[in-house]
């Protein structure tokens, strides 16, 4: 599943910099998450870590995209192999 960031976003960019496969964008005015490219951190931290860095914790699961952690896996893979 991928993560969202909600209405309740200060726009402070803490999340963006921890995002280890740049899924965080700026937009106007809250940033978005690409879910294409959320992999939740699986593979990478034990928990996502724009979640942990959010000041005002507005960001979300986006039962909207669910996966499973085996998709996540292969979505960072597929990921790193663009690199």
């Amino acid at each position: 599943m991928a993560l969202l960031i909600n209405d309740e976003c200060i726009a402070c960019d803490a999340c963006r910099e921890e995002c280890p496969t740049t899924a965080i964008e700026e937009g106007d005015p809250i940033y978005y998450i690409d879910p294409d490219r959320c992999i939740e951190c699986v593979s990478v931290y034990d928990e996502p870590a724009c979640i942990s860095v959010c000041p005002v914790d507005c960001i979300v699961l986006d039962k909207d995209n669910v996966e499973s952690i085996a998709e996540l896996q292969f979505k960072y893979k597929n990921l790193q192999e663009e690199e």
